[in-house]
């Protein structure tokens, strides 16, 4: 189960699977300028590179991990499949993860302690999967939607850590919901023709969520074992950041996650 918290001026959704916590961040509480006010945590997006470090740092502190910030990991997103696997947490390894991911990744598998993972979100889709021996943190837009990297990461999960499908748990975080996602005709019938869970539809609105919970169960997890948070970047725009809301300026929510 995940609930709403609040640290001081930090609102997190968050939850916990035995070592592992997790959160999908608000907007609010930190210190970044319009028109990325104020919690903002991409380093991308224009806004101050020192408000972002300290919007990072507030959230770490929030999850009692102020302490790992030197060892906190954000990829470079780039829309598409490809997970990196952090399995050591000393600073060379770090060192060579951290390479890789300012090439491009879309999701990070964890199995050691002491590593916090975040990855930035606007209206795509925030994944976090947990298990007793590690974690993933996932973005999943519609082009990593399509290439079930979900599922991928819970394939290198399972394998990474030896758990089977029954011990991982999914968690799906604020994200443009279906009722809301209009697309174009060709897009959807290509998510139609790949996902059961998808139809055609005169208004072309897209479920990102419900063709990422099929990938899941695809690989063995039970629906039980999918909790959708059903929140929504652009009916709570005074929560999360919405791209789409925002007219593409804006700044960038988070899922991260850590094991203690």
């Amino acid at each position: 189960m995940v609930e709403r918290m609040q640290h001081g001026t930090v609102a997190l959704v968050e939850g916990s699977d035995g070592p592992v916590r997790f959160a999908f961040t608000e907007r609010t509480g930190g210190v970044s300028q319009a028109p990325y006010e104020s919690l903002n945590l991409g380093a991308h997006v224009g806004d101050d590179p020192e408000a972002v470090a300290e919007n990072r740092r507030r959230v770490l502190a929030a999850l009692g991990a102020e302490d790992l910030v030197d060892n906190l990991l954000v990829p470079n997103q780039v829309h598409g499949d490809d997970v990196v696997v952090v399995d050591s947490a000393e600073p060379e390894a770090l060192s060579r993860v951290r390479e890789l991911i300012a090439a491009g990744a879309d999701a990070i598998v964890c199995t050691v302690p002491d590593v916090p993972v975040m990855l930035c979100f606007a209206d795509c889709v925030p994944v976090v999967l947990t298990c007793p021996g590690g974690f993933a943190v996932v973005h999943s837009g519609w082009k990593g939607t399509i290439a079930a990297i979900s599922a991928k990461a819970a394939r290198i999960l399972m394998d990474r850590t030896g758990e089977d499908p029954a011990s991982i748990r999914a968690y799906i975080g604020p994200h443009i919901l279906g009722d809301e996602y209009e697309v174009s005709r060709d897009l959807l019938q290509r998510f139609a023709d790949r996902f059961d869970r998808i139809e055609m539809n005169a208004a072309r609105l897209l479920d990102l969520s419900a063709a990422i919970a099929e990938a899941l169960e695809g690989e063995g997890l039970s629906a039980d074992a999918i909790c959708d948070t059903g929140l929504s970047t652009m009916r709570e725009n005074d929560r999360f950041f919405s791209y789409r809301k925002e007219a593409g300026t804006c700044g960038r929510h988070a899922a991260v996650a850590l094991m203690r």
